[in-house]
């Protein structure tokens, strides 16, 4: 195929979890795909010459996200973005502190609107954005306060760009995962684990949902090339639970 028909993708935080299995299913599917990540090298698993081009970038840096995406789009345009760099960070209002509240909105809600604003210049029409948000933008747990609130505000920003940029045929959505198996949900379970195995709490934690497991990367990373696909031609401003079906269950049992 010509280099001039491949689609193009950048993906911030593609070196890990859903964003890298997003990264290399596009990837494997043809697509010229620009995975970037904070790393100060690039990752052993992103040196396949077949898979993702690794990107160094800073998403809390809007000078880093600006240069990453004028060095990308110097040889031609791009059709799609992923942003699915995201931190977690637990407690309450009064136990979160205000350095780790303002971490978390700077990575999971202020780099996705860095990400859209240095992109969407340099994106052709028919190109399509997806944010990678969670179930906890919509319903949460205790003591994610910070958390909870940047996905809210990603889920906001979400609809105000499929709205202020559908006249340009660009199209944006949201996925909301679950509990899915990335290093962030093993880091969170060992944080929890009391006297458990860390397996055995991740395990735990897939029973809460209804379909009985946590989600594989690539299961999200499919429902993510959905949304970015001509498939999905009709649907902007959406948000779609890849959740097991943990939002459409009551907490209160008969």
């Amino acid at each position: 195929m010509p280099e001039s028909t491949l689609k193009r993708a950048i993906i911030f935080g593609g070196t890990s979890g859903i964003g890298l299995a997003t990264a290399q299913l596009l990837a494997q599917r043809g697509v010229k795909v620009f995975a970037l990540g904070p790393e100060p090298s690039q990752p052993p698993h992103l040196q396949d010459v077949c898979g993702p081009s690794w990107v160094h970038c800073d998403v809390s840096n809007a000078a880093e996200v600006e240069l990453a995406i004028k060095s990308i789009t110097r040889e031609a345009p791009i059709d799609w973005l992923v942003y699915s760099a995201g931190i977690q960070r637990y407690g309450s209002a009064v136990e979160c502190t205000v350095e780790e509240w303002d971490l978390v909105q700077t990575i999971n809600a202020r780099g996705a609107f860095l990400a859209a604003h240095f992109t969407l210049p340099h994106m052709r029409s028919g190109g399509a954005i997806v944010n990678v948000s969670s179930v906890q933008a919509v319903a949460c747990q205790y003591g994610v306060a910070a958390y909870a609130a940047s996905k809210g505000t990603l889920d906001a920003l979400t609809r105000a760009l499929a709205l202020d940029h559908a006249s340009a045929g660009i199209r944006v959505n949201a996925v909301l995962p679950g509990t899915v198996d990335t290093p962030m949900v093993r880091s969170s379970a060992e944080l929890f684990r009391g006297d458990k195995t860390t397996e055995a709490v991740v395990s735990e934690w897939g029973r809460l949902h209804p379909l009985g497991r946590v989600a594989q990367p690539l299961e999200v990373a499919q429902a993510i090339a959905f949304l970015l696909s001509d498939q999905a031609s009709f649907i902007t401003g959406a948000t779609l639970a890849v959740d097991g079906g943990l939002l459409a269950q009551l907490s209160v049992r008969l």
